[in-house]
């Protein structure tokens, strides 16, 4: 019995495209130098998106994470946050989530699928509050601070709202003039 046509079409389409992969992945490629600049340019080439969902749970085992705890200072009533807080004495966060994972339901998630988390903080030194994140387990573009500055003057509470562009572990620092409080959490969005 003769193959119809479509079926032979659809056979050679997937070997090709079997094929196409298989010469494309895993192989090791002749370094980059001067006489090859398509090699180079292949070994240095930079992804610009970072694709959604990349982490599991599992992954946060190897995130380094920040444990917040109980505070007992006076003031710790004017830290939002405050039973499950971080600090070194002259800047603390509030709000650290359980077992230092922070999981994305909807509400956190901006249409632009970007993830926004709220943060106290607690500034025993003077000045205003600035934020910076970078993932520590894979390349992404910085998590944004938003400390409002001048909003809550230069001592005392300081809220904040931190948002992360990817998945994964975030190393956060909050920053009053030369005093710096760095945290870990891991981020990962919450599955159905």
């Amino acid at each position: 019995m003769p193959m119809r046509p479509v079926f032979t079409h659809r056979v050679l389409a997937a070997t090709v495209l079997v094929v196409g992969i298989a010469g494309c992945g895993g192989g090791s490629h002749p370094a980059a130098s001067p006489s090859h600049p398509a090699r180079a340019a292949r070994t240095t080439h930079q992804p610009t998106r970072y694709p959604p969902g990349a982490v599991t749970m599992a992954d946060a085992r190897h995130c380094p994470v920040t444990i917040g705890h109980m505070l007992t200072t006076p003031w710790r009533e004017g830290l939002f946050g405050w039973g499950s807080a971080a600090g070194n004495g002259r800047l603390w966060v509030g709000g650290l989530w359980p077992h230092g994972i922070i999981v994305m339901t909807p509400d956190f998630i901006n249409p632009d699928g970007t993830m926004g988390m709220k943060f106290g903080w607690w500034r025993s030194t003077s000045g205003y509050l600035t934020i910076t994140g970078r993932r520590l387990d894979a390349p992404a573009p910085p998590a944004t601070g938003n400390a409002s500055p001048g909003a809550y003057g230069l001592t005392g509470f300081n809220a904040s709202g931190v948002t992360f562009p990817t998945e994964g572990c975030w190393q956060v620092t909050g920053r009053v003039g030369a005093v710096t409080f760095t945290f870990v959490t891991f981020v990962i969005r919450a599955r159905r």
